[in-house]
């Protein structure tokens, strides 16, 4: 984890005023209180988690790893990883977002596996945070499919059970947390990036009041967009079931459009007429949102190769950030 200090709140029932009277590291806080106070406040972690900031030691010896982090800060994180991963160990990407360059477009499963030099796959779905710490219902989908022929030293060592579907399964499905597990890498976390792009515009819908049946017709069209762009650019692996049959896609498009923060923070910046820089700090709490940096950075993709008009309501929605343009 990224390491900061907090100062608990005195109102907190676990608050001490001889150790809790001045700011302290985030991390011994949640390995002292079972809880991150800042980011996920009233939620019991299990007694097993435990946090740090050294990531180096935090992977040493790991299996499986599971990368969760905002997507512009993977690159870093891999780099400071690196030397330090077992050869064989497998990874899963909760990272919502796509990594743009001149050369293209670049999924951040694949991302991590070239700079760590192990295969990654990814996990994306209807899964709102808090939704799911308080172990209200839910679906994921998770998509893995390594290559049938590994580099010798990536081989999963004999005396470990095989890296799988069913292995996943065990590993994240909860009465609470349904898991699907596919091969569609590619379609897994386009839907988590893309989706976000939608939901802003969205919540521009609400912000201005058009109603229920115009935001329907956004998911519609943002849907379409999400299938086309995967199509368009992963046509090798990527299938249309993934966005209109998983979690992964239409779900967590319908998810994100009513609940999400993509979607909150786009409804008061259209109804208050302030920026999104100052919604995010408003609300967020020292995060930032995901889907104004997608749509940034899919928009420089698409503007490069001449296709903006090939995807609308993406470009939209791009515009509307860059003109800060209020109800535009």
């Amino acid at each position: 984890m990224f390491e900061e200090t907090y100062l608990l709140p005195s109102s907190h029932p676990s608050y001490d005023p001889t150790k809790h009277s001045q700011p302290i590291k985030l991390s011994q806080l949640i390995n002292e209180l079972n809880e991150n106070v800042k980011y996920l406040p009233g939620i019991r972690l299990p007694s097993n988690i435990l946090a740090t900031p050294d990531i180096a030691n935090a992977v040493r010896d790991a299996t499986i790893l599971v990368f969760n982090v905002p997507h512009q800060f993977v690159s870093k994180v891999c780099d400071q990883i690196q030397g330090h991963n077992l050869p064989y160990a497998k990874a899963i990407s909760c990272i919502k977002g796509v990594e743009v360059s001149l050369e293209g477009v670049s999924l951040f499963s694949d991302v991590i596996g070239r700079k760590l030099g192990i295969y990654c796959g990814a996990l994306s779905g209807a899964n709102i945070a808090n939704e799911v710490a308080q172990e209200k219902f839910s679906e994921t989908t998770i998509a893995y499919q390594p290559p049938k022929e590994t580099p010798k030293e990536q081989e999963t060592p004999k005396e470990y059970p095989p890296v799988d579907h069913a292995t996943f399964k065990t590993l994240f499905h909860r009465p609470y947390f349904h898991v699907r597990c596919i091969s569609d890498v590619a379609g897994v976390s386009l839907g988590g990036a893309l989706k976000n792009i939608v939901a802003l515009a969205a919540g521009f819908v609400d912000g201005r009041g058009w109603g229920d049946n115009a935001k329907a017709a956004i998911m519609r069209v943002g849907l379409l967009e999400m299938r086309k762009f995967g199509k368009m650019f992963f046509a090798d692996t990527c299938r249309t079931s993934t966005f209109t049959e998983e979690s992964c896609g239409v779900a967590d498009l319908i998810t994100s459009c009513n609940g999400g923060r993509n979607h909150k923070c786009a409804k008061m910046m259209v109804a208050t007429g302030k920026k999104i820089e100052e919604i995010e700090e408003e609300v967020l709490n020292g995060q930032k949102l995901q889907g104004t940096s997608t749509a940034r950075e899919v928009n420089g993709f698409l503007k490069m190769r001449g296709l903006e008009g090939e995807f609308p309501l993406f470009t939209a929605v791009y515009s509307k950030f860059s003109c800060r343009v209020r109800g535009r």
